[in-house]
């Protein structure tokens, strides 16, 4: 299929092959007549042969000029007539022949006028195809070779007849892919089925700097037998449609990928994560420091002193060369007032720069040699500077370089950087809102929890807490360590439903209620009873405020934090180092765990009552002896109950956790153990955990005396107290103990019935205990200049550290504590 007649494209079609051929003499009459001519008008040849010409005209006469009217380029319109008498449209042409004769004769052909219509119709779509039509068009002989192609492949490919006939794809255009396209004519070829729609990406002659974008559609070319002879190519350049599609992809892409998260740092680098190498061959963000603080960023033009600090980076290349800063770190960028860095942040638009070819680069970079060397060196040619603006604010810039791809940016793509940028930044803006609420939160939150776990003798305590990471923010637990009266110290956990600032105020004020409630020395059912009281008042008077709001048609109010502390859940537990025992109640609250002194753990089993503010189930109190050394685990459900594994399973790991040779190690290092087995690095929910070892009180530490409750044993409790205080070698505290021995059982005898107990207890400090039957409670008050009793408790008052009253049963217990020091003269 080599022939020269398929040598670029044909100017023109072949005559048409004419239907009718006659040939008339120079007296216009008829002397051939084709079998064509029988079939186009029905008269056979015997009877057409010798007859006038001009009878075979509708109007039954010749052309003024005769036979020679016809013999211009495309012939002339003529009407025959049928045999049957009816009229047909023809096209006439004619042509001198000369037989051999001598004689001067015409040979005249007729096509039906519909016939010369499609042929010129043809002719004319054929060289327009070739001329004028915006579709490239080629075609290929079975050898794969070319045969010709139209003006606007030619325009496409930047390719010349010659340089294109009679190669292969792959011969013409060496730098293009072009195994797909083979395949795809071996596929036509073979299988006759024509290809459609099929996109192909490249570079070409004509435009060797960008890529392109073609849909190539492939068809057979067959001839009369029907059998393939070539393939053509139809091809149209697709790239400003397929750039679009890309660019709508980036988008997508963006609206899914940034802001997953609320941590600034991991926003900024989805943001150039998005970016390369879809849109740029390098992206940084770089924000101005104080929005990693979470502090608001200015309103206005940004200062050209202001620093900036690099969130994020992305390159084509691992480990981002071409970065003048590492995450983190202070990014310093040319102040000169032309810098596209300088625009962009004065007039808050983004900014498209490049350099052409390898000459200087431009005059803004002399004060940033850093930039101005990294150009230089990476070749970057084409840069983008986006101002990061979000609610009005200028957050910092993000910069998209181009290296390795030769095209430069354009003004579509600086539209869409600007997309992305300005999506990324409130994004950007809520992680930066969040990251200032959180901090603000989880201040409050370490404000409102012990500082430090006080000292006491009773057991050995420490504790940690984790705010959970993400989008949940800081939450609601707590802990605490109260020491109470007689040497005992109350345990408490809590967890507070929800999250954030007001999850953490609600905390502080239950961890309030609960001192509050701990300083009456309630039994820890009775606390929580009264925990729950409280929380359910308040809950109650916030109902009644959005009820006051509904009736008078104003907006309600934002809910107060005192409903989030509906469903909150507490444990609150007692130790005695005296008894060794621990008495506990739990309100909707995970069951604590006991380590032993030689190893293995339990969970005390108790029933649970009903989290806070549910009321309607009373709290029950548990009470178990802990032997010298053993260790209370209570945490919040943040610990053992997550979306993978359920709380029984939580409580198995905890168990085996423990188990793990805790009852050797220091209960710091427990803490440590356990938030290391039990949590990941970023726990999804607050955990709070508190362990304490327990201390008990040696025998020799504690006395006590039974005292019937009569006046002469007053003095008998003096001198209880003065040998006891002797063998203890607390002389110095003697004369003090005595007068308040002296007024407590005074009291006693004077208000209660029953036997009387004398208790002194060694500790941390001098205890001393008076225990009676009565259930009045003393009250400190002023005594008048005539009275003659109420100045004993004052005297108490003034005497020791602290004093006070619990309850235990039906009886009463009034204690004073005297430091153990020696006063200074």
């Amino acid at each position: 299929m080599g022939d020269s007649t398929f040598r670029g494209w044909p100017h023109h079609l072949p005559d048409l092959v004419s239907e009718a051929v006659a040939v008339v003499d120079e007296r216009g009459v008829l002397t051939g007549w084709s079998l064509g001519a029988h079939r186009l008008l029905g008269i056979p040849a015997e009877k057409a042969v010798g007859q006038p010409a001009a009878g075979l005209f509708a109007d039954g006469a010749e052309p003024p000029h005769g036979i020679a009217a016809y013999t211009a380029p495309g012939g002339r319109p003529a009407v025959l007539r049928h045999r049957d008498g009816g009229e047909i449209s023809v096209v006439l042409w004619a042509q001198p022949w000369a037989p051999g004769d001598g004689g001067r004769h015409w040979l005249v052909q007729a096509t039906r006028e519909e016939a010369v219509r499609r042929q010129d119709v043809g002719r004319a779509l054929l060289d327009s195809l070739g001329s004028e039509a915006p579709v490239a068009i080629s075609v290929y002989d079975t050898d794969r070779r070319c045969l010709m192609q139209n003006a606007a492949l030619r325009r496409l490919s930047g390719l010349t007849d010659e340089e294109r006939m009679g190669r292969t794809l792959r011969e013409s255009l060496p730098e293009l892919e072009v195994t797909e396209m083979e395949a795809l004519q071996q596929r036509v070829l073979g299988g006759g089925s024509p290809v459609g729609d099929v996109e192909v990406h490249g570079r070409v002659p004509a435009d060797p700097g960008r890529e392109h974008a073609w849909c190539n559609s492939v068809f057979p070319l067959k001839d009369r037998s029907g059998e393939i002879f070539a393939v053509c190519h139809a091809v149209l350049d697709v790239t400003p449609q397929h750039r679009a599609r890309e660019r709508l992809a980036v988008l997508n892409d963006a609206s899914a990928r940034i802001g997953s998260t609320l941590d600034l740092l991991l926003t900024a680098q989805e943001l150039a994560d998005v970016a390369v190498p879809r849109l740029a061959d390098f992206a940084c963000v770089d924000l101005i420091d104080s929005v990693f603080e979470g502090e608001e960023p200015p309103s206005g033009p940004v200062a050209r002193e202001t620093a900036f600090r690099r969130a994020a980076h992305r390159s084509i290349v691992p480990g981002s060369p071409e970065a003048v800063a590492d995450v983190e770190d202070v990014d310093v960028h040319a102040s000169a007032p032309n810098s596209p860095f300088a625009r962009a942040l004065a007039t808050g638009r983004p900014v498209l720069e490049s350099a052409n070819g390898p000459g200087p680069v431009p005059a803004w970079l002399a004060d940033d040699p850093a930039r101005s060397e990294g150009i230089r060196v990476w070749g970057i040619h084409s840069w983008m500077v986006v101002p990061v603006r979000a609610r009005g604010s200028t957050l910092g810039v993000a910069v998209f370089l181009r290296r390795q791809r030769p095209e430069p940016f354009e003004k579509d793509d600086l539209l869409l950087a600007d997309e992305i940028v300005a999506r990324a930044a409130v994004c950007i803006d809520n992680a930066r809102r969040y990251t200032r609420e959180r901090g603000t939160a989880l201040a409050l939150q370490r404000s409102l929890l012990p500082q430090r776990l006080p000292d006491q003798a009773a057991v050995e305590a420490a504790s940690r807490y984790l705010p959970a990471s993400g989008r949940t923010g800081v939450g609601g637990d707590w802990f605490d360590v109260i020491s109470l009266s007689g040497a005992r110290v109350a345990l408490v956990v809590g967890d507070v439903v929800g999250h954030g600032m007001k999850a953490a105020v609600t905390m502080g004020r239950l961890r309030t209620a609960v001192r509050t409630l701990a300083d009456l020395d309630l039994p820890p059912d009775d606390l929580l009873a009264h925990v729950d009281a409280h929380v359910r008042r308040l809950i109650a008077e916030q109902a009644d405020e959005h009820r006051d709001f509904a009736e008078s048609g104003q907006p309600p109010a934002e809910p107060a934090i005192d409903t989030w502390a509906f469903g909150a859940t507490c444990i609150y537990a007692v130790y005695d180092p005296i008894t060794r025992r621990c008495t506990f109640a739990r309100a909707g609250h995970p069951p604590p765990a006991v380590v032993m002194p030689d190893g293995g753990t339990r969970f005390l089993d108790s029933a649970g009552g009903p989290p806070l503010g549910v009321g309607g189930l009373p709290f029950e109190k548990s009470e178990v002896e802990l032997p010298d050394r053993s260790m209370l685990v209570l945490y919040t459900d943040g610990l053992v109950e997550s979306r993978d594994h359920d709380i029984d399973a939580g409580l198995e790991r905890l168990r085996r956790a423990l188990d793990d040779g805790c009852h050797e190690l220091s209960v710091d290092s427990v803490c440590d153990l356990v938030v290391q087995d039990l949590l990941p690095e970023h726990p999804p929910d607050d955990v709070a955990l508190l362990v304490a070892r327990t201390r008990a009180l040696d025998d020799d530490r504690c006395a006590s005396w039974e005292l019937p409750p009569r006046p002469a044993v007053v003095s008998r409790a003096r001198s209880y107290v003065a040998r006891q205080l002797s063998r203890w070698e607390l002389g110095h505290l003697v004369a003090t103990t005595q007068l308040v021995v002296s007024e407590l059982v005074t009291n006693a005898i004077l208000h209660a019935g029953g036997p009387i107990q004398l208790r002194l207890v060694r500790n941390e400090a001098l205890i001393c205990e008076v225990s009676d039957s009565s259930a009045a409670s003393p009250h400190l008050r002023r005594a008048g200049r005539m009275d003659e009793d109420g100045r004993g408790l004052f005297l108490i008052a003034q005497l020791t550290r602290r004093w006070g009253t619990r309850y235990a049963g039906d009886r009463k217990t009034v204690w004073a504590e005297q430091p153990l020091d020696r006063p200074e003269p």
